[in-house]
């Protein structure tokens, strides 16, 4: 497979059966790995995604992290960035037109095609690290696996053809690439991300630690938080790491 990139991938390390890519890219990270290090796993014992929950990762699926270390002021454009890649990259390769559900599911269809998360760690106001982990639906069927079968799609079962890996991992790695690089130049992402939000507009439940919000989907900050317009009229602010799901 073929790419090019200024950055990320640079290395691109293969591990052929990992507990997560996350993990690795955090133990890589502790010996001194270089921005744009990126961790592809063949497969994961143990992937998960947003607040904990196990991600299921079967065979045709990319299970990618990659190490970022971009300014405080950069930190969330990174959580706008990964999905926004993928998006871009499956463009690319296939055609198919996926969206954004807030704050960074990537749906095909209304059924979900990636999920994204974004660890960081913080040294004061200096960010220590940032890696993005991407778990990308590829080429598979969702009818074999019927805990996710009404729930999840794959670029394979949108096309209705099989889909090889490379075709969707070289376009990602350049898209990521283009994408934290002009982020890192100063200019904004935010307002392609939120063009591609299909939650915006939307009435929708929001939960979170013993709380629960309905309302009007509104818009999004810049920072990546939600506008959530209740039906008092009143606005909420809502930031992703306080949610712990959405429902439209």
């Amino acid at each position: 497979m073929a790419y090019h990139t200024r950055l990320v991938g640079h290395p691109l390390l293969y591990f052929p059966r990992v507990s997560s890519s996350m993990d690795v890219a955090r133990r890589e990270v502790g010996k001194g790995a270089s921005e744009g290090t990126a961790v592809l796993a063949g497969e994961q014992t143990a992937g998960r995604g947003r607040q904990g929950r196990s991600w299921l990762t079967p065979q045709g699926s990319i299970a990618l992290s990659v190490i970022f270390r971009p300014s405080l002021s950069h930190l969330s454009g990174v959580a706008m960035l990964a999905p926004l890649a993928v998006v871009r990259a499956v463009r690319r390769a296939t055609g198919l037109e996926t969206g954004i559900k807030w704050p960074n599911d990537v749906l095909l269809g209304g059924k979900k095609l990636c999920g994204v998360l974004v660890e960081s760690a913080l040294r004061g106001s200096q960010v220590e690290y940032a890696i993005a982990g991407l778990g990308v639906n590829v080429d598979f069927d969702p009818a074999a696996w019927p805990e996710i079968a009404s729930i999840a799609t794959s670029v394979s079962a949108g096309l209705g053809r099989p889909v090889a890996l490379g075709e969707v991992l070289g376009p990602l790695l350049e898209e990521l690439d283009q994408l934290y690089l002009s982020l890192r130049a100063g200019e904004p992402v935010y307002q392609e991300w939120q063009a591609h939000l299909e939650t915006i507009g939307q009435r929708v439940a929001v939960r979170g630690e013993g709380w629960q919000e309905e309302g009007l989907a509104e818009g999004v900050d810049p920072d990546g938080s939600l506008l959530l317009r209740r039906a008092d009229g009143t606005l909420r602010r809502l930031f992703s790491g306080e949610v712990l799901s959405l429902r439209s």
